[in-house]
This record gives structure tokens, sequence and C-alpha cells, in this order.
């Protein structure tokens, strides 16, 4: 028989983890070793973690993202996946996160500074400083009204310049804006 690979349940917690989205026939043969009481199924191997569930987010003390497929599936419940070595710790005190700003899809988001793909110049923040920040450049990101002020300048040019100086600096948002209105 076969032996179960089984994780310490304590290894989850207050960790921070983005999971690829997976066409959940990937899972079929698999048995569920966990099932938690909001109905999120586990499935544990050697190499990582899938995790069915129809909802992503925050849980409980830790934060768990999905990154969802290029062609995104109508289903609520998803599948995604982890290997085992992009589980980073999280807590509220450490400066941990950085900020990363598609200006095409106009989204934002925040990654751990043990990402492989931080360029080590993004600045970084605690948990709770990034989600003010985010806040921050999410308006920059959807609204016009904050632009009336700036009539010499494209708006998208404009953008891009606010944003990736909050990102790259630790300077308030009205010390930035305040460079393109002098």
């Amino acid at each position: 028989m076969k032996d179960i690979f089984r994780p310490s349940p304590n290894s989850f917690k207050h960790t921070f983890c983005v999971f690829s989205e997976m066409p959940i026939s990937i899972i079929a043969g698999l048995k569920v070793q966990f099932e938690s009481k909001a109905g999120s199924k586990y499935y544990y191997t050697t190499a990582g973690m899938y995790r069915i569930s129809n909802h992503w987010g925050r849980l409980a003390n830790s934060k768990w993202r999905l990154e969802p497929l290029e062609i995104e599936s109508d289903t609520k419940l998803k599948l995604g996946y982890a290997s085992w070595d992009t589980f980073y710790p999280d807590n509220t005190v450490e400066q941990l996160y950085y900020i990363e700003v598609n200006f095409a899809k106009k989204t934002v988001k925040y990654q751990h500074k043990n990402n492989p793909t931080y360029d080590h110049e993004a600045v970084l923040r605690t948990s709770f400083e990034t989600t003010k920040r985010i806040k921050q450049i999410r308006n920059l990101l959807n609204l016009t009204s904050w632009a009336q002020y700036y009539q010499s300048y494209d708006i998208e040019f404009l953008r891009e310049k606010i944003i990736t100086e909050l990102i790259y600096s630790n300077k308030t948002l009205e010390e930035v804006k305040r460079i393109y209105t002098s």
C-alpha cells in the first residue's frame, strides 16, 4: 500500500501563497485528504498542494490568492495548485510585501518578498501599509476625478508616473501628486 503524504497541519498557519488555477480534471484519481468546515478540499502530494474551493484570499490566519487560468472559467469552484516552496511566512509586523501593477489591465496586487521575481527595488511594507497603498493605487487606476487639477498632463502618463512613485518610494500620495502640480 502506498503511503499518503500528509504535511503537519500547523505548516500552513500564518502563510502567504499564490496558487495557480488548474483544470479540475487534474485531480482525478486523487483522494481528498482534508475537508475544511467551509467546504474546501485539500489534496497533498510530495511536491505541493491542490485546493478546491469557492473562496480565496484571507483564510483564517493565512493569505492565499488564486491566479486564474488565461481563459477564466464561469464556475465558482476553482482548483488551485501551489508547490511547498511557495508558502511564505506572514505576519503583521514585518515588511514582507511589495506591490505590482499591470497598467494595461488596470490591476494591482501584492507579492511576498521571498517571491523569486522580486526586483529588490519596490519598497517592502507591512500588510497594513500594503493594503492602504493598494487602495490608493486602485483609485488612481479606476477613477478620473483626482486628475482634474492636472489639465496639462495626459491622464495615462500621469497615472503611470504617480503609481510607479508610490511603489518605489515611501512618499505619501500627497507628496507624489505635488511633484506634478508645481
